[in-house]
């Protein structure tokens, strides 16, 4: 029978709030606590395993056999309640014999039973044991059972702490801090240089008590830390400063959203009604977000989640009256910030002066963090382990995320390194800043196009400081993943022309929205199935073609954004000419539609596609004469010539740009769009690389679209290479190529003096 049915939430929690209060000794209160829950459950077992001496032991049951009490004992990872107590997870079966991890304990009796359920016990972010329930019948168990289970849990965390019952083994609370020197490796998230000592991010709130005496009074306490919550906000983000307008305006915009939403409102509400406390009720929502996070493959929406986890941690603080945070207590001396994750709000609250990088424990690529940190010039490290256990508060930090390291208590011959390292950075900086209004001519005299790959408006800025020749990738999508709902026509279309606008006389090439696979959308994906190799599946041209009225509404914005000006626009992932053919009549539909109705289109639109599938090259004698430019994208492209997941740190290094196989289909490639008059481009990470864009230039490409970070060199390696003398030994090393071409190729680049530095 479900709980609602047969006692509420609040009524569990009010008889437990009896136990706790009685003068019994703690194993009474736990055989208390398991006939109460398997009395409102109507459930034929409960049993509570706790954690001790790095084993979960069976402390207390109703329907098990009282004399595996204190014998049973599992493994963390053994069995389902070892898997519960490992991995953080509720678990949820109606036959538990049938799950792979199931271990049959037989001093239990428990093969009577066939559904189980079963939720961690979590002390301080740590599963310090197990809540389970089991029945005779098979049946899931309902949700509002699992939240009762899980609001229990919360409660016997308190009652085991208080009882002294928390296994303090491998918490850290007894662990010696290591004086050593270590290197820890990461995430390149935000690239830079920079040192400090480490300050830690406020640690997470222990709540001290679950149960409540008046819900209209935590109620109130709830109502007053969310007005002061979004109070701070609103200044934090109102005093923020970036130099200039971008992409994370949108960001906090999102945040702030979140900072107002309802629905988390309404849950924090609603456990308060169940009987806890304001602060047991925002860690109670919050566990169930970090669940929830756990289980999101979509790494966009796991990062939103993010945001909801950081300001659940502000609300906790507020309510608890615990505010002193790191930044509010003010950073006295240059620093690199440790924290688990950070939201922007909290990043934003940090003295930029003494900031000097920030490590996280997780963190992505595509975390609004890290969108701010990146406009803030902060450097950020992220996917770092061991943090707590590697770095104590105020030791010596040098963070190198260009390398991917942070040096802990580093040495004097480390110290050294790091400073060397720094220094050649700067120089190197300056060398190529010298370059900015140079050109990129080889010793030969060929007048090469080196542009940038950009996606937010910030990005627009790096033309004029690196001297680039416009943008030949403009990713339209991260728009889309920093959005928290599907981006209005009007706002597209705002972006595009403040991009152009800013981009002036300069050529900026628009590719249509590429999300689908590693970039879903989480507004996106109601009815899409799950797909078991994204990569290659419902993504990017293919989606798009699919949601028509997302991608006219696109058409729109652009076409618009453009209106007087030369339209470069680009489609991701084209398989077949038929694709070009119908995004493209989309577009010219749109400028039709705009025409009749008077708009100003374009005054010309010049289409191009991207070769990222193998199997399109083999039909370029059709598609050529449709378009004005191909680009090729090198990441997918070579995944996709390898059958190789470049996500799957096993393959990162099963394949190399510099291998025949890519150079040779290049080469195929070349000629045929010279001949067709079509501009050629490789916009990849590929050309971003001094030794790798010297092949694809002996190639004979002559546009290349990189990183805004990757023009100096680039354009340095251009300047001291000889581009016929090079062409003529790469075609003899495709004809017969050696063992190591990267070799073959950094030889000859030494031997003739080519810059790759």
């Amino acid at each position: 029978m479900p709980v609602s049915a047969a006692a509420s939430a609040r009524e569990i929690l009010t008889r437990l709030h009896d136990v706790m209060a009685g003068r019994t000794a703690p194993q009474a209160k736990l055989n208390a606590v398991v006939g109460i829950v398997a009395e409102a459950m109507n459930s034929e077992v409960c049993s509570i395993y706790l954690l001790r001496e790095g084993v979960l032991e069976l402390y207390a049951t109703r329907g098990l056999d009282q004399a595996a009490v204190h014998v049973t004992k599992l493994a963390l990872g053994e069995g389902l309640v070892g898997m519960i107590a490992a991995e953080v997870e509720v678990l949820n079966l109606d036959e538990a014999a049938s799950h792979p991890d199931f271990a049959y304990k037989p001093e239990t009796g428990e093969d009577r039973y066939h559904s189980f359920a079963g939720v961690p016990i979590i002390r301080r972010e740590r599963a310090v044991g197990v809540l389970a329930v089991q029945h005779f019948e098979t049946r899931k168990y309902a949700d509002v059972e699992i939240e009762a289970l899980q609001t229990v849990a919360m409660v016997l965390s308190e009652l085991i702490a208080n009882a002294g019952l928390i296994d303090v083994a491998g918490t850290g609370s007894n662990r010696v801090q290591s004086t050593a020197s270590a290197r820890l490796s990461g995430q390149k998230l935000v690239d830079g240089m920079g040192s400090g000592f480490a300050v830690f991010h406020q640690p997470r709130i222990t709540i001290e008590h679950t149960v409540a005496e008046d819900t209209d009074a935590e109620r109130h306490r709830v109502y007053a830390a969310f007005d002061k919550m979004r109070e701070q906000i609103d200044r934090i983000t109102r005093e923020a400063e970036f130099g200039v307008a971008g992409e994370h305006d949108e960001v906090i915009a999102t945040y702030k959203m979140f900072a107002y939403d309802e629905g988390w409102t309404r849950r924090i509400n609603e456990a308060i009604d169940s009987g806890l406390t304001a602060e047991a009720a925002i860690e109670r929502v919050q566990q169930r977000t970090r669940q929830r996070m756990r289980q999101i493959d979509d790494p966009l929406l796991a990062d939103r989640m993010h945001d909801l986890e950081d300001l659940s941690n502000r609300l906790l603080r507020i309510v608890s009256g615990q505010m002193g945070t790191a930044a509010q207590l003010g950073l006295r001396q240059d620093t690199i910030l440790i924290a688990r994750n950070l939201g922007p709000a909290e990043l934003l609250e940090y003295d930029k002066r003494r900031l000097k990088g920030v490590i996280l424990e997780e963190g992505s690529l595509t975390a609004h963090v890290t969108i701010v940190a990146r406009a803030m010039g902060v450097p950020v490290l992220g996917r770092v382990r061991d943090t707590r256990r590697e770095i104590a508060e105020g030791d010596l930090l040098m963070l190198d995320v260009t390398e991917g390291n942070v040096f802990v208590r580093p040495s004097t011959a480390m110290e050294e390194s790091f400073e060397g390292r720094l220094a050649v950075r700067q120089k190197r900086r300056a060398a190529y800043a010298a370059l900015r209004d140079v050109p990129p001519v080889t010793k030969d005299g060929h007048r090469l196009t080196l542009m940038i790959n950009a996606g937010l408006r910030d990005d627009v800025a790096a033309l004029d400081v690196m001297g680039a020749d416009g943008i030949g990738l403009f990713r339209t999508e991260f728009q889309f993943l920093v959005s928290a709902t599907l981006p209005q026509r009007e706002r597209q279309q705002r972006l595009y022309k403040e991009v152009l606008d800013a981009a002036g006389d300069r050529t900026v090439v628009f590719r249509t929205v590429d999300i689908g696979g590693d970039k879903a959308l989480p507004y996106l994906k109601e009815g899409d199935a799950d797909e078991e190799n994204p990569a290659m599946g419902w993504r990017a041209l293919r989606l798009a073609l699919e949601r028509g009225g997302l991608m006219k509404a696109q058409a729109r914005a652009l076409l618009e954004a453009a209106a007087g000006r030369t339209l470069n626009v680009m489609f991701p992932m084209v398989s077949e000419p038929w694709e070009f053919d119908t995004a493209k009549a989309l577009f010219e539909a749109q400028r039709e539609w705009m025409t009749k109705r008077g708009k100003r289109p374009p005054a010309a639109i010049r289409y191009g596609a991207m070769l990222e599938v193998p199997g399109l090259a083999e039909q370029l004698d059709i598609l050529l004469p449709r378009l004005q430019f191909l680009s090729v994208g090198t990441n997918d492209l070579t995944q996709f010539l390898f059958a190789a997941d470049r996500a799957n740190p096993k393959l990162a290094d099963r394949y190399d740009w510099l291998s025949p196989t890519i150079l040779r289909f290049l080469a195929r490639v070349v000629g045929p769009c010279r001949d067709a008059g079509v501009d050629l481009a490789v916009c990849g990470e590929m050309g971003g690389r001094p030794l790798e864009a010297m092949a694809l230039i002996g190639l004979g490409i002559e546009r290349l679209s990189i990183t805004p970070a990757a023009i100096g060199p680039v354009k340095a390696m251009v300047r001291s290479l000889d581009r016929g003398t090079l062409s003529i030994h790469l075609k003899a090393l495709l004809a017969d190529p050696p063992r190591d071409m990267r070799g073959a190729l950094t030889a000859w680049a030494i031997a003739n003096g080519v810059e790759l530095a």
